[in-house]
């Protein structure tokens, strides 16, 4: 994992809502940065003056994006909170029936209802609000970590 690669994916405005990760059969397998890199994802012109009316058109956006087949976790406050063990066996279990995951990330005022119900899981990191550039980060190492757990590797602790 290096750091271009990173700052590549993450310094991307199209993902300030939506984070994907694709995998090919296995939560051991690695992922493909390219392909992760080369998702474009349009967004609505988002003013603060109607928030209803902008997590409605972020909804729309949204959906687009969601197959038919993914397993969606959305990470929201409200969501379920696990430790970083709990996630991986989460993440390892949906890959035994799943091979594609959709994370989408609640924007800071949170996700429509039509996404919400969308959702297989509710996810929570924290009650704690974060930027979405910092928070996109945290996501990415909690999927990396939980790699590195189920391959009994030493990044784990």
């Amino acid at each position: 994992l290096l750091s271009d690669d990173l700052f590549m994916y993450f310094n991307r405005p199209e993902f300030d809502r939506y984070a994907r990760f694709n995998s090919w059969g296995s939560a051991r397998e690695t992922f493909d940065w390219d392909t992760m890199r080369d998702i474009d994802i349009e967004l609505p012109d988002i003013t603060t003056s109607n928030i209803e009316e902008n997590i409605k058109k972020e909804a729309i956006m949204i959906q687009k994006y969601i197959g038919p087949k993914d397993y969606v976790i959305t990470l929201e406050i409200e969501g379920t909170q696990v430790s970083s063990e709990k996630f991986a066996q989460k993440i390892d279990s949906i890959y035994q029936t799943n091979s594609t995951i959709t994370f989408i990330i609640g924007g800071s005022y949170g996700l429509s209802q039509n996404i919400k119900q969308m959702s297989n899981w509710s996810l929570s990191f924290s009650k704690m609000t974060f930027p979405h550039q910092l928070f996109r980060i945290v996501l990415l190492e909690q999927i990396y970590r939980s790699f590195k757990i189920l391959n009994n590797e030493t990044y784990h602790k």
